[in-house]
């Protein structure tokens, strides 16, 4: 079993969402272990969850006996251990550039609207629902452009992010696309974004990752 895999993820998880988007490109069979976020708490503050990962965050990958934290350090740990199909491109300057446009999202975008921002901002500062949303919104537009300005008319942008494979960068871009959406992000001067998320979720490894076909997803009544 040295190459069983087990990933704790959370349905709605953006973090996780990349690093089921990267299982899926793989071919890799995984087993999902949910880890609920809000409930009772958050099931991520429990001892024996910290054990896993000490910031208290999803994913966590387990590889056998390894412990793999951070999505985008556990997709590139992928792409060395299971080289094809490669997410990230062979040429230096071309991974350079899909490593930027997904760290735009994960580092720069992501973590000012993560969910343990937000719940500070409620638990600490009392901050009403309208504002905390609207702290999102602006962040995320403010990220957008930056990366539509990234993506439109470059050489390199194809179908996908970093030219006709799915790869590193759409891993990271489309789960932000979902909180956009879920937060009434106005995605019209995002052009280039919208598509590639259209080609990205039209394949088969995209579309089985979406939060709603997760087993730990609430079920419509």
């Amino acid at each position: 079993m040295a190459d069983h895999l087990q990933l704790y993820s959370y349905w709605r998880s953006s973090a996780a969402y990349r690093v089921r988007i990267g299982l899926n490109l793989k071919g890799l069979a995984y087993e999902t272990l949910p880890v609920h976020l809000v409930r009772d708490g958050g099931e991520q503050h429990t001892d024996g969850f910290r054990e896993l990962n000490p910031q208290e965050l999803v994913p966590v990958l387990k590889h056998g006996d390894r412990i793999l934290r951070q999505s985008v350090a556990i997709l590139e740990y992928l792409d060395e251990t299971w080289p094809e199909p490669a997410l990230l491109p062979a040429t230096s300057r071309d991974r350079q550039r899909s490593r930027a446009i997904a760290l735009a999202v994960a580092c720069d975008i992501h973590p000012l609207n993560n969910l343990r921002v937000l719940q500070y901002f409620d638990r600490e500062w009392n901050v009403p629902q309208p504002e905390r949303d609207e702290w999102v919104r602006h962040w995320i537009t403010d990220g957008f452009a930056a990366v539509e300005a990234m993506l439109t008319d470059h050489p390199s942008t194809g179908e996908f992010c970093e030219g006709n494979t799915p790869g590193l960068a759409d891993c990271c871009l489309v789960p932000q696309v979902y909180n956009a959406r879920r937060f009434g992000v106005d995605l019209s001067p995002y052009p280039t974004i919208e598509r590639i998320e259209r080609a990205c979720l039209a394949l088969p490894a995209f579309d089985v990752a979406r939060p709603e076909k997760q087993p730990d997803a609430p079920q419509p009544n």
